[in-house]
């Protein structure tokens, strides 16, 4: 038997079939303002599915975001109400631990965009202050480069709470980040600044497999949990993208996305969960196959 923590999944996809609202370059993010209670609907939910962490709602609540949608007024409102939504729906539930998403600066899936890492260090940092109140841990996500991993660790350097570190790896190979470095070339920042966790994240469950491979030499608990995208389209990669260029796939069932997931756990795996377009009824199933194979999930 084999304790496992269990992630939950999808808020942003979740977030626009709840709302019913047409998706936009903010679509996670800006509903926390009119509608923080469906927010805090879907962490109930996955709470009751098996989930044992929820994620805020804070991947894309970054400045330079907001900013282009005109609403970087709202920042720390924002953050509050999705810190918010996150600890009642776990108090609620009476179990579990709150982890603070940190996002990629300027897009997602983006290494070319993104900040050098002086810069990016006191953004993060901001978030982090703001947000370690509330926080079990920090969970930065969807790595994409050395560089943007560097910002990152380096803007959660100064607090105590648990750093997890989150990768993207390529659709066509899990042994590369998306920026085409090997994933290997993490080993040094992960010596450098200690992270408690690593995983693989946002991508193809396919190639998750080969990633976990490399991860696990990095002498960390290990873990991963991966989209449910088609892939990354071209046109999700210009400027200000939504969801609605992105496919979801259609043979990524439940029962489908656990068989993967529980190829990870033999794999040594120790986290899972889910990420886009992966929802409760997917933690659901996993949490039953985790339980009948004998793990517990804590």
């Amino acid at each position: 038997m084999t304790e496992i923590i269990l992630l939950d999944g999808s808020i942003g996809q979740e977030v626009v079939k709840r709302s019913g609202d047409r998706a936009t370059p903010l679509w996670s993010t800006s509903v926390m303002i009119e509608k923080p209670d469906v927010v805090g609907g879907i962490h109930a939910d996955y709470f009751a599915a098996g989930a044992t962490v929820a994620t805020m709602n804070t991947y894309a609540v970054l400045r330079d975001r907001l900013a282009r949608a005109g609403i970087e007024e709202h920042f720390e409102e924002l953050l509050a109400k999705a810190a918010a939504q996150a600890t009642v729906a776990r108090d609620a539930h009476g179990s579990g631990r709150v982890a603070a998403a940190l996002g990629p600066l300027i897009a997602s899936y983006r290494p070319d965009i993104c900040p050098p890492h002086q810069e990016a260090a006191p953004v993060y940092a901001e978030l982090v202050q703001l947000l370690e109140p509330q926080a079990d841990l920090f969970l930065i996500e969807t790595v994409s480069s050395v560089e943007q991993a560097r910002g990152a660790l380096l803007g959660c350097a100064g607090t105590a709470k648990p750093v997890w570190l989150a990768a993207s790896v390529s659709d066509e190979d899990g042994t590369l980040l998306r920026s085409g470095e090997p994933l290997a070339d993490l080993a040094t920042l992960v010596e450098e600044f200690q992270p408690e966790a690593l995983l693989i994240n946002c991508s193809r469950p396919e190639v998750v497999g080969a990633g976990l491979e490399i991860v696990k030499s990095f002498g960390k608990p290990f873990g991963a949990y991966a989209n449910g995208f088609t892939r990354i389209s071209e046109g999700f990669l210009q400027d200000a993208p939504t969801v609605d260029a992105l496919e979801q796939r259609q043979d990524l069932g439940p029962r489908a996305y656990a068989e993967f997931a529980m190829g990870w756990v033999a794999q040594g795996a120790t986290i899972v969960g889910g990420c886009c377009e992966v929802g409760p009824d997917h933690i659901a199933e996993l949490a039953r196959c985790l339980r009948a194979a004998g793990h517990r999930i804590v």
